[in-house]
């Protein structure tokens, strides 16, 4: 176990600056932490509360644990590392893929003896719309590779006959051709959409597991644009029946790959059964900053024990955690001069001291919090309670005292739980095994 009488150094290696507060958050906790950042529209993200690196491998033999927080190629440098005998949180070639290509995940799942949803790959739109045409059915359009990483480009159809579906089609091939090469339709299922994820340390789960419900669209009632996350409701279980019938099934082959971190399952399950949407085989965010507010073990400590294989005990909080995302123009859209004239430099306001908030798109000067990087992401705050009311009361209370000009967010963030709980109970989903 990690003596906190010990100083240690963690190293963050970040794609777009998302890893930002979790480094943060081990700083204040006494440790000592470098960052990097790879985008460069994201660098100057954290300036003022983490010291930043422009070359991270040169701090590789400085660092005692080096944390990797996305995909996209980083689960080979962070593979790599471990096998020359560092401690290191992050993913696998194997592992990478499972998110980055979901097909691939898909027949992976079908291999472990999970259920799937039907669905099609496809390299140009007009394939697509003559399948749609042929074909008639509610789909989910879900571009593959780096452009699966742009929310707002998944579609979820409505119709029955499938003619929003095509209608987006030809909206994505006139604008998005050269930057969709592949993209998949998945035929919609209906039911509980549910996530259900685990801290993974070479060797084995660590429980507890968590279970979380994301909300995804940008206006209240789940109406409007994808985004990547507007908030979550979360709570920490033992391991339940959606666990035991996905996740559960890849533990042997996470131990073959060495893989150290967390990794997410997303669903859909009604009456009938489970249905896996999609991986996320490294942090979540937001849903790494609300976890936090749910764990007596640190976050710092979590990490190192992690990276070095410690089977230990995780100790979480009873309850429920509720985060929301604060943003401003032009999120969920990358507009670089609406971000420059509305939102750059913005300064946060706190009318009285808030426990519970987690930066993201933020920097500080002269002891000032800012708004940061390019498109609006500023904060994630977080309530926690015995009940879903008593969480959502308490993150929307501390909200009231935090002022960003032009700032907007959900105010129905935890209505999912309370609407869909019944019906989790009902199927037996939840029950811990």
């Amino acid at each position: 176990m990690l003596n906190f009488m010990d100083k240690k150094k963690f190293l963050f290696v970040s794609w777009d600056a998302n890893i930002t507060d979790v480094a943060w958050q081990v700083s204040k906790q006494g440790h000592d932490v470098k960052c990097y950042i790879k985008e460069e529209s994201e660098k100057e993200v954290g300036d003022g509360f983490v010291e930043k690196v422009d070359d991270w491998r040169k701090e590789v033999d400085w660092a005692d644990v080096i944390v990797f927080d996305y995909v996209m190629g980083m689960g080979k440098l962070a593979d790599e590392l471990r096998k020359k005998g560092k401690a290191v949180v992050g993913g696998t070639p194997y592992t990478d893929k499972l998110e980055d290509d979901r097909s691939f995940g898909q027949e992976e799942l079908k291999k472990y003896g999970v259920n799937i949803v039907p669905y099609r790959d496809f390299t140009n739109f007009e394939d697509a719309i003559t399948f749609v045409k042929e074909n008639p059915a509610k789909y989910v359009i879900k571009p593959s590779g780096e452009a699966g990483n742009n929310k707002g480009l998944l579609f979820v159809g409505e119709e029955d006959d499938g003619r929003d579906v095509i209608e987006v089609l030809g909206d994505y091939k006139r604008a998005w051709e050269k930057k969709i090469p592949q993209f998949q339709l998945q035929k919609r299922v209906n039911g509980v959409e549910i996530a259900v994820g685990a801290f993974f340390n070479g060797k084995k789960f660590i429980e507890p597991i968590n279970i979380n419900f994301e909300h995804k669209k940008l206006f209240p009632g789940n109406l409007g644009p994808s985004t990547g996350e507007m908030g979550t409701t979360m709570f920490w279980s033992k391991p339940n029946k959606i666990f035991n019938h996905t996740l559960k099934k890849f533990e042997g082959r996470l131990v073959e790959e060495g893989y150290v971190g967390y990794i997410d399952i997303n669903c859909i399950v009604n009456h009938n059964g489970i249905y896996p949407l999609e991986f996320t085989s490294r942090f979540g965010y937001p849903t790494i900053n609300i976890q936090q507010e749910g764990m007596i073990t640190s976050i710092s400590e979590l990490l190192y024990n992690l990276a070095n294989g410690i089977d230990f005990k995780f100790k979480t909080k009873m309850g429920f955690q509720i985060g929301v995302v604060i943003v401003v123009p032009p999120f969920p859209y990358n507009d670089k001069e609406t971000f420059n004239v509305k939102s750059k430099d913005s300064v946060i306001f706190f009318k009285k001291p808030v426990e519970g908030v987690h930066i993201q798109d933020v920097k500080k000067i002269n002891n000032q919090w800012v708004v940061s990087g390019s498109i609006g992401y500023a904060l994630i705050v977080c309530g926690t309670g015995h009940s879903v009311r008593q969480a959502q009361r308490s993150v929307y209370s501390k909200i009231k005292n935090i002022l960003i000009p032009h700032m907007y967010y959900r105010n129905d963030i935890g209505e999912r739980w309370i609407e869909d709980s019944d019906k989790l109970h009902t199927w037996g989903y939840l029950r811990e095994l």
